[in-house]
This record gives C-alpha cells, structure tokens and sequence, in this order.
C-alpha cells in the first residue's frame, strides 16, 4: 500500500512519533522524510509554499492535503481511517474527555518537558536551574493527575480501549522518560508507569520506543 503521506521533521521529534501511533492505528503509512535538514529546508519558498510558517512536524499527504501544527495532524490522521470512533470517541461526552487530555499534552505536559529537554539533550538552553526546577514541578503536577485519572484499576485515560488521549499523553511521558522521570519520580506514579508498560507492549506504539526505567535524571 502506497504511505498515506509523508511527514517533515528532524529525527526524534516526540511531535512525529505520536502522529505515527495515530497512523498505525488506522493503518496508514507516515514515513519521515529522509535527509530534512531544520533551518534549512524548511525555509525554502517550496517548503513555505506549502507551509508558510515553516515549522515542524508537516504533513504533506499523497493527495498534496498539507497540514502543519502537531495536534492537528494527529486529529487528521485519526479520522482517516477505520478506529476514528475508537481513537476520538462517538459521542460528544467521551469526545470531550479526549479533548480534555489532548490539550493538556498540548498546552501543559509537552510545555513542561521541553526546557529541560533542551537544556540536557539538546543543548540549545543554557543551564537554569530556576527554569528546570519549575518544569519538573511541572512536569510532576501534571502525572500526579494521570495518576489519579488510572485509579481503581482503569486501564486507559478515557473508556476501555486506547484513545487519542492515551497517544497524546503517552508522547510525552515517553519522551521525558529518556531524561526526566527517575526512581524517585516514578514512586509517586505507579499508575501511570504500568499504563506506559501497557501501552509500549502494544505493536502500534512502537515509534514512541521504550518507557525507559531511568535511575537518575539526567543533568549537565
């Protein structure tokens, strides 16, 4: 089957993986676009043609729809396919508890793990340990709500099957794991750290990788 389309981004991007999960869960093909250079490419008048702000992740389809901003792109790709009503929900109570966890990830949790990201990862921040003390309270807020959200044995954010909220929230949370979320984290959320191990067993979650288990978190 030809890919559904084609995303530009540079590697790594928690903002693709998400989207792919999505994808995988309706079947559809997204493959990165091989050898994108950011700052670069994304500034060509061919890319600003199609995307006149110039940011990452962009999906272009096969069908040349283009549509850029992260969470629109994973809203569009899971209504283009057979678990649209799983994924978004079908009823406008259920659709509004998905929303309600997609723009947490999208105004909250993502926010909070990105300074701290760019200072241990990236590099891009220089060291502040104000700004990376806030962002882990942050960061820590935020998964104390998901915790009490998987009380009383429930498997997944909303309903009894994977959502777009499990997808959008778990982007995030597996992202951080590779830098932020340690053993001392992790004992304030055994809830949510056996729902990213159920999550990470399912096939279509591959892209986000492993839940990682990490000791400490990582600093400069």
């Amino acid at each position: 089957m030809a890919p559904f389309g084609k995303i530009y981004s540079y590697p790594g991007n928690p903002r693709v993986e998400r989207a792919q999960v999505v994808a995988a869960f309706n079947g559809l093909e997204v493959p990165l676009t091989e050898g994108f250079k950011m700052m670069v490419d994304n500034k060509t008048p061919e890319f600003l043609a199609k995307f006149p702000m110039g940011k990452v992740p962009a999906l272009e389809c096969a069908d040349g729809f283009c549509i850029a901003e992260s969470g629109a792109i994973c809203y569009y790709l899971a209504r283009s396919g057979p678990k649209k009503d799983q994924l978004l929900g079908n009823d406008p109570k259920t659709q509004a508890l998905i929303d309600q966890w997609v723009f947490l990830a999208e105004t909250d949790l993502i926010q909070d793990v990105i300074p701290p990201a760019a200072m241990v990862l990236y590099k891009v921040y220089a060291w502040d340990e104000e700004r990376y003390n806030k962002s882990v309270e942050a960061t820590v807020r935020v998964l104390r709500r998901i915790e009490t959200a998987l009380q009383d044995g429930q498997k997944y954010l909303v309903g009894d099957n994977v959502t777009l909220a499990d997808i959008m929230i778990a982007g995030c949370v597996f992202f951080a794991s590779r830098f932020l979320i340690d053993a001392e984290m992790r004992k304030e959320i055994p809830n949510v750290v056996a729902w990213a191990q159920r999550l990470a067993a399912l096939p279509e979650f591959k892209p986000l990788g492993e839940f990682n288990m990490l000791e400490t978190r990582v600093k400069p």
